[in-house]
């Protein structure tokens, strides 16, 4: 029978609201961009995520707004800042990795904000990434696995698999972050292996890492789903590995949640506003197709990562047909630059 670990994900810790945050150099208005999502629930909890951080802390405004897929939008969360009298702001992606969106979706809505405002300013920062506080999190969560609530039948880390899903992107540079953050995990922690897939754009797909997850005769698989919040692929996930578990009956399959509301990330966010404050955003540049691209075309390939593009969504949310479901044409356009 599949066991979706709710108690666990929605053990929204009751110390956050005693969390101690370090105080902010700056009293600026922070923009907390969020992806967005047209699922009712992901849109709300992202909508409290940022309320409970604006609580610990209400020296300046903390304005939530998506990228897209539902409202507020970034250009209506900057107008409220605008019309409030505000001309510099902290923008931050609450984005995982540093794929398109981050790179070049949001830094595109906050150059049209500037044309329309010219008298504004941003301090762009950077996304979460890989950090010892997220890793440390999701190991007290596997730990909580093992507990015989969680684990009736005591099969052990040597018989079981971790299945680790992130969304998907068509950066590769983001596809893999995904893996390093899955085999930090997986080092040092007792499980046979980790298989790492994607619920939608790249691959293997979901459906993929359950065969590979098989070849290796588990008796118990864990499926991670690397998201903050919930929203539809989410839940799509937990459909896939409900359905698996059904046609898997013998092996016992147990699906984590999503991070959600966490004193880690609360405390992550900090750092990285700090970080725009002090004018201590680094980002890893190197990989970037969108800067390989400019560089072919001996173009230069600022850190604000505004390439000048046309805006264009991945609507992840949407029922329209997938560009990527072939794999041999996903490797003849994944490097490529839109």
């Amino acid at each position: 029978m599949l066991e979706i670990t709710n108690s666990i994900a929605t053990q929204t810790s009751t110390n956050i609201f005693s969390l101690q945050l370090p105080s902010l150099p700056i009293a600026r208005p922070l923009l907390a961009i969020g992806h967005g999502t047209r699922d009712a629930d992901g849109r709300q909890t992202f909508l409290d995520f940022v309320s409970a951080y604006q609580s610990l802390d209400p020296s300046r405004p903390v304005i939530p707004c998506f990228l897209e897929l539902t409202e507020p939008s970034i250009q209506q969360g900057i107008d409220l800042c605008v019309e409030k009298g505000y001309t510099e702001f902290s923008a931050l992606p609450i984005l995982l990795f540093a794929a398109r969106h981050n790179k070049f979706d949001v830094t595109n809505e906050l150059d049209k904000a500037r044309s329309r405002h010219p008298q504004i300013k941003f301090y762009y920062g950077r996304h979460f990434g890989i950090t010892p506080s997220i890793i440390e999190m999701w190991r007290e969560r596997l730990t909580r696995l093992d507990e015989p609530a969680q684990n009736p039948n005591n099969i052990s880390r040597a018989d079981t698999v971790l299945l680790f899903v992130g969304r998907g992107s068509s950066d590769p540079d983001a596809n893999g972050d995904v893996y390093k953050m899955a085999r930090i995990l997986w080092e040092g922690s007792g499980y046979q292996t980790v298989e790492t897939c994607f619920i939608g754009i790249t691959h293997p797909r979901l459906e993929e890492g359950f065969r590979r997850a098989r070849l290796y005769e588990p008796k118990r698989i864990i499926v991670l789903p690397y998201f903050l919040f919930t929203g539809a692929l989410v839940k799509k996930i937990f459909d896939i590995t409900a359905a698996q578990q059904e046609q898997y009956p013998d092996i016992s399959m147990t699906c984590l949640p999503e991070m959600g509301i966490q004193p880690q990330l609360l405390q992550l966010l900090r750092e990285r506003e700090i970080e725009t404050q002090l004018g201590q955003v680094q980002m890893n540049c190197e990989m970037c197709k969108f800067r390989l691209a400019a560089k072919a075309s001996e173009h230069s390939h600022g850190h604000s990562h505004s390439h000048g593009h046309d805006h264009h969504h991945h609507h992840h949310d949407s029922p329209a047909p997938d560009p990527y479901a072939n794999l041999k044409q996903y490797h003849q356009r994944i490097w490529q630059t839109p």
